[in-house]
């Protein structure tokens, strides 16, 4: 029965790191609760992109929708900004269906940003990077930072000399606002006012955890794969230039299509670096503190159930 509620919106987190079982667990909360699914995934949002980003499958989709699952082309941009953003509409639209938004995945920046905010940073400006891009190619790449020395040093000395990326970005944000970005980054952040309570699938076996990443991708080679990327690679508007051609797997078999890796190679490569992955997954959450906390292995589904029911009814929207 549903109770009316003044209260600050609400929202249940379930993050882990990959391969861990983040979505099986989703799914039978959702068959149990009245809540809703918003995807914490940076993959996850690229249509075309669902062997190797392990995306529920069509039957799975249709017991538990993912919101923020198949919305743009791999040759859009996407960015922790955009996601904050649907975020908050989609948990506020949940919440006023008297429904509660569980957040589930393993991209940390997208939580990270979620709850603690971003800085008031402008977006990037086409022309402002064309500019940029063709300063790089005129000048080249050490002026380029030269320049960043000069009108931030604070922001330079953080930066590598070979980050493009990064380099470009400090110019770009410098142009547009009139502000070394290294003085934006210190300024407050905009920050939410929604009240999450934190669920956390945790590892405490690695070599289990590594097993399962190993079994996983080949799983993923035995499911098509390889033809996946392969239908990406031959569109010729795509490159690894690009976030979505820069997830795991996704990079290492395009370096196979190019000729650079053999296919054991990338197979090695691409299970080395999800086991990399999961291991920034693992330094993100262990900064956080009250969560809950259940070991991925050894969990039973009645403690899941258990902190979702209490979770819930500390909101004072249901009576369970």
């Amino acid at each position: 029965m549903i109770k009316p509620s003044s209260q600050k919106p609400h929202a249940l987190l379930l993050m882990g790191a990959t391969a861990t079982g983040k979505t099986d667990l989703a799914v039978k909360i959702v068959e149990r609760f009245p809540v809703d699914i918003i995807s914490v995934d940076s993959a996850l949002i690229y249509r075309g992109m669902d062997i190797g980003t392990a995306k529920p499958d069509p039957e799975t989709l249709l017991r538990a929708p993912h919101q923020l699952i198949n919305i743009l082309d791999p040759a859009e941009k996407w960015s922790a900004w955009n996601f904050v953003q649907q975020a908050i509409q989609l948990i506020h639209q949940i919440n006023a269906q008297q429904r509660i938004p569980l957040l589930v995945g393993g991209t940390m920046m997208y939580f990270h940003a979620l709850e603690q905010g971003l800085n008031a940073l402008p977006e990037a400006d086409a022309l402002t990077r064309k500019t940029l891009n063709d300063e790089l190619h005129e000048q080249g790449l050490e002026a380029l930072y030269q320049k960043l020395v000069d009108l931030d040093p604070e922001m330079a000395a953080s930066l590598k000399v070979t980050d493009t990326q990064r380099i470009l970005r400090a110019l770009e944000v410098i142009r547009l606002s009139g502000q070394p970005m290294s003085v934006l980054l210190r300024q407050n952040k905009q920050r939410s006012d929604i009240v999450f309570s934190r669920m956390m699938l945790e590892v405490n076996d690695r070599t289990e955890l590594h097993q399962r990443i190993a079994q996983r991708f080949h799983e993923m080679i035995n499911q098509g794969f390889e033809q996946e990327v392969s239908d990406l690679y031959q569109r010729g508007d795509l490159n690894l230039e690009m976030p979505s051609m820069r997830c795991v797997g996704y990079r290492q078999m395009w370096e196979y299509f190019d000729g650079n890796y053999s296919q054991s190679t990338m197979v090695e490569k691409s299970i080395v670096a999800t086991r990399q992955l999961a291991k920034r997954q693992l330094t993100w959450l262990r900064k956080y503190d009250q969560v809950k906390r259940l070991d991925f292995l050894q969990f039973s589904e009645d403690e899941a159930f258990k902190f979702v029911e209490q979770a819930i009814a500390s909101y004072h929207v249901f009576d369970l």
